[in-house]
């Protein structure tokens, strides 16, 4: 099985839509959603609608924290992030927040942990941004695979049977095997307001088969978004960074 492994779509719908074109073109077999669905960006009940019908046909969805922040209001959000997700608030539906609030913290299957940021505490919103937070999360769970989001920036790790962190740089369109004699933590990049410097939508496939991981970019009408996010008055800087990319 192909798993086009999804994260941090952040209410970009045509970010979502090269996503996805491009997985069914390499062949996913399944889907999983690695959280916050909304914040940020200006389609967030339109993302909604779309992710819903492929969670109900078996998609794997967690939930992220700026899905909670729309539910609940947190102090821990910057300014700019509250006032995206004050503005989200408003534009979603009453179905669209029920569907946010039915979402888990985290989904397992067989040896792979799916969740938004990290596996030793997820309602805590860790960041695994070095080999020490890798260290953390990978010793928090019993999974051999732990797929997650939250960083925006794709990175990979993996801790040997002797206690050592590697930490793997991911290169764009090469499979790497996740030898089954280490455990694994793939952080994915973001679908809809990437960090890494290339603000094309980032996402990943999985082949269980073959035990690789495959990081992958789609292009998509990056003006376009940061024009509607003015447009519909959102912070500047929102705008701004999906050109940059960071």
């Amino acid at each position: 099985m192909r798993i086009a492994l999804i994260s941090d779509i952040h209410a970009n719908l045509p970010a979502l839509e090269a996503c996805l074109a491009a997985a069914e073109r390499l062949d996913a077999d399944r889907l999983a959603f690695l959280g916050d669905f909304v914040g940020y960006g200006p389609d967030p009940e339109a993302v909604i609608t779309r992710v819903s019908p492929l969670i109900e046909a078996g998609a794997i969805a967690v939930l992220g924290n700026h899905d909670l922040g729309v539910l609940k209001p947190s102090r821990d959000m910057n300014s700019t992030a509250a006032e995206a997700l004050d503005w989200t608030r408003r534009q979603l539906s009453e179905a669209s927040k029920s569907f946010l609030a039915g979402l888990p913290f985290e989904v397992r299957s067989g040896d792979v942990l799916f969740v938004h940021s990290e596996a030793s505490d997820p309602p805590a919103w860790h960041y695994v941004t070095d080999g020490e937070a890798a260290r953390a999360s990978l010793s928090g769970c019993s999974a051999m695979i732990t797929f997650c989001g939250h960083v925006h920036v794709p990175a990979l790790y993996c801790l040997s049977a002797t206690g050592k962190i590697v930490a793997h740089r991911p290169v764009q369109d090469v499979a790497t095997p996740l030898l089954p004699q280490r455990k694994w933590l793939a952080v994915l990049g973001s679908v809809g307001q990437p960090r890494d410097g290339n603000p094309a939508a980032s996402f990943a496939v999985y082949d269980t088969a073959e035990r690789t991981l495959t990081y992958h970019r789609a292009p998509y009408d990056v003006e376009g978004v940061s024009q509607r996010i003015r447009g519909m008055g959102l912070p500047d800087s929102l705008a701004e960074r999906l050109l940059k990319g960071r």
